[in-house]
């Protein structure tokens, strides 16, 4: 299955290639996605609560990001499965600058197996395109709500540690209930990407420049 789109994020395309770079925005903004867990440089285990029509159920899976080309491209690539079935994904991101913010243009590919694989790629599709904007739409809201910080109030960098950091993990809030969502659509960034995003869940979801991820 194949699906393509774009989408207008009103925020400056560098803090947007931050926030689709970092863990802890794409757990908050990806539609279904409750854990990241990191286990490589930009490489992370995630679960997914999602589904297509009755089809619904909980996927594990990786996603990484590879070939940043900070603040214009990067890809990602996903792949999960659960009891509805399996996915496997490559999304290619791009950002460009543009009056009033940043559009993101999101190409991906995924192979679907197992009972969701079945639902038909029209319905896939549909919702994976819905789900990218929900997305994309979540990480707007995100930078929105999070002005950036001065220079000067940056944090220092930290001193060398004399043991190996644990695993970074992060979690979506329980406040913030995500909505069942096709796994594909995490494909799509999202994140994220975020993004986002799928399908795609580009979200990016979705986004190294990884000054803006955390480690």
């Amino acid at each position: 299955m194949k699906v393509a789109g774009s989408a207008v994020i009103g925020v400056q395309r560098d803090r947007v290639w931050a926030a689709l770079q970092d863990p802890a925005v794409l757990v908050r903004t990806i539609p279904g996605c409750e854990r990241l867990e990191e286990t490589g440089p930009d490489t992370y285990r995630m679960t997914v609560n999602a589904g297509v029509a009755s089809i619904k159920g909980v996927y594990q899976g990786e996603v990484a990001l590879a070939e940043p080309r900070a603040p214009e491209s990067f890809t990602l690539r996903a792949r999960g499965q659960g009891a509805p079935g399996t996915v496997e994904a490559t999304v290619l991101v791009r950002l460009s600058e543009i009056d009033g913010g940043t559009r993101v243009d999101y190409d991906a590919d995924a192979v679907i197996g197992g009972m969701i694989g079945g639902v038909g790629q029209r319905m896939l599709g549909s919702v994976a395109k819905r789900t990218a904007g929900e997305f994309f739409s979540a990480v707007e809201g995100h930078l929105s709500a999070s002005p950036p910080i001065p220079a000067a109030q940056t944090a220092p960098e930290a001193a060398p540690q004399t043991t190996p950091a644990a695993p970074a993990v992060y979690e979506r809030p329980p406040a913030r209930p995500a909505e069942p969502r096709p796994w594909a659509l995490l494909a799509a960034f999202g994140m994220g990407a975020a993004a986002a995003l799928a399908g795609v869940a580009v979200g990016r979801l979705l986004g190294r420049d990884t000054s803006g991820r955390r480690g």
